[in-house]
């Protein structure tokens, strides 16, 4: 292999310094570098002239009369494709070579050639092909992905295949980014990341909806008690923040809840952190910087993919998002909420009523109409909430809080925890609660109890806020659904 000067060494250093990518050896022992198509679409004409190698998935081909063929690849970076021209003096023609006979929309292909300026609209740069290798193919009389649009309901049928799709892989690499900027932000406030168990004795919702494990073997507990998946990681959470004070999870949360809405699954990720001596205040001005810091994460690390659902998903979302980061939230009680939902009863199908909960169409109502900007709920009838929330002077309501965005709904929902003893075993009396399965929780107002607040964020919901995507199944890589578990 030819030596490089130290000059061509030195680019090739900044290069690689500069750009998502790797050195990749050939058979042949020539060194070439492998881009990703987001890398490569971003630097544009500033590589032009460099040799490099792609590995990808053909989406489109178009042969034409002038002799070259057109092949968009995408390797899933990137919302917009790489074209790559194909002439057919060296390749063949589309008839006869055996490359172009394989290079269909799914192909999976490695492409080596020059970057250089395209005289086509819209792009800048396109790669001319010296190498194709096709690693394999797909036939296009059976390969379900051949129009560049389908349905939601159709690719859900096809859910192996849907990440191939703009939207879908779009949405994905922004679930990834959003995931990174979750545990950054509690990293760089002095929380500590806990991992709380799947598998859990309690019902932290008491809601009953939850899906007990079992062996299938008559009825044994293979623990010695029932068991079930966790709707929350709250409880466990306060464990750890009455020692570490700061602390929070992400991780899978289930809810047995048989409902078939656009704003629910059966299997979801929660982030809920959990803070020692923090009030209801506290919890709130925490959520609120928590959301605007993912916001505005996302205008960073995704400005691509926000752009191509402002485009062809909803035509209002960046001016939702921006109106969270200007104009901030309006904090309502609950009571607030009953009454000014009252004064528009003929618009409402669900009539509001205090001491019954806030409906998906109140929500709406609330935060598209009335406000028009996010809405954060306070001081919920004590009926309503779990046994875990402060009970308030009142003694009728608790320090819970909802937070409810335009075009969901419900994303947070935290409170101030019950600190006190006397007053927790109260509610776990009205609730009907077992007192000794919680004496260990019983044991965190015993042994130091101090005030402390948390809240859950359903992060699928949260993606439905940063996406417009409407149906919550588009938010997940493999939605669970009353009826529906493929893989």
């Amino acid at each position: 292999m030819e030596k490089d000067t130290s000059n061509k060494l030195f680019e090739r250093l900044k290069l690689k310094m500069s750009c998502e990518c790797i050195e990749w050896e050939r058979g042949s022992g020539d060194m070439e570098i492998k881009f990703s198509v987001r890398d490569i679409l971003r630097r544009g004409k500033e590589i032009s002239g460099q040799n490099i190698c792609i590995f990808g998935w053909v989406r489109t081909r178009r042969d034409s009369k002038a002799g070259v063929s057109f092949v968009e690849v995408n390797d899933g970076s990137s919302v917009k494709n790489l074209q790559v021209i194909l002439d057919h003096g060296k390749f063949g023609e589309p008839g006869s070579s055996e490359v172009l006979s394989k290079l269909h929309t799914g192909a999976s292909v490695m492409v080596e050639g020059v970057i250089t300026p395209s005289p086509g609209k819209g792009q800048e740069i396109e790669l001319v092909a010296s190498h194709v290798e096709v690693y394999g193919e797909a036939d296009p009389s059976t390969y379900p992905l051949q129009k560049k649009r389908h349905s939601f309901e159709f690719l859900r049928q096809i859910a192996h295949l849907r990440p191939r799709t703009n939207t879908i892989s779009a949405v994905m690499r922004l679930r990834s980014a959003l995931s990174l900027a979750i545990h950054d932000f509690f990293r760089k406030r002095g929380f500590y990341y806990i991992h709380t168990p799947i598998i859990t004795t309690s019902d932290c919702e008491g809601a009953g909806e939850v899906f007990r494990i079992t062996t299938g073997r008559d009825g044994e507990e293979f623990f010695g008690r029932p068991t079930y998946l966790t709707v929350s990681g709250q409880l466990q959470a306060e464990i750890y923040a009455l020692a570490l004070g700061k602390v929070y999870t992400f991780g899978p949360a289930f809810r047995a809840e048989n409902s078939n809405t656009r704003r629910h699954l059966a299997e979801f990720w929660m982030v809920e952190p959990e803070v020692a001596f923090y009030d209801l205040n506290d919890d709130i001005a925490l959520a609120k910087e928590f959301i605007t810091a993912m916001i505005e994460a996302m205008f960073t690390e995704c400005e691509e993919e926000l752009n191509f659902f402002q485009r062809f998903i909803d035509e209002n979302l960046m001016d939702r998002l921006n109106n969270v980061l200007k104009k901030g939230f309006e904090i309502i009680s609950y009571t607030e909420a009953i009454k000014m939902l009252s004064q528009h009863g003929k618009e409402l199908e669900v009539a509001p009523s205090w001491g019954d909960d806030l409906q998906s169409e109140h929500e709406k109502f609330l935060t598209e109409v009335m406000v028009r900007g996010p809405v954060v709920v306070i001081d919920y009838p004590r009926s309503l909430k779990p046994f875990y929330m402060r009970v308030n002077d009142d003694n009728n309501t608790v320090a819970a809080m909802d937070i409810l965005v335009p075009g969901v709904g419900e994303i947070v929902g935290g409170s101030q925890r019950e600190e006190r003893f006397d007053v927790l075993v109260e509610q776990m009396r009205l609730k009907g609660m077992k007192l000794e399965d919680y004496e260990w929780y019983l044991d965190l107002r015993r042994y130091g109890s101090v005030p402390h607040a948390g809240f859950g964020l359903g992060l699928e919901r949260f993606i439905q806020f940063l996406t417009g995507v409407q149906n919550i199944r588009e938010t997940i890589p493999f939605p669970r659904t009353p009826g529906h578990a493929l893989f």
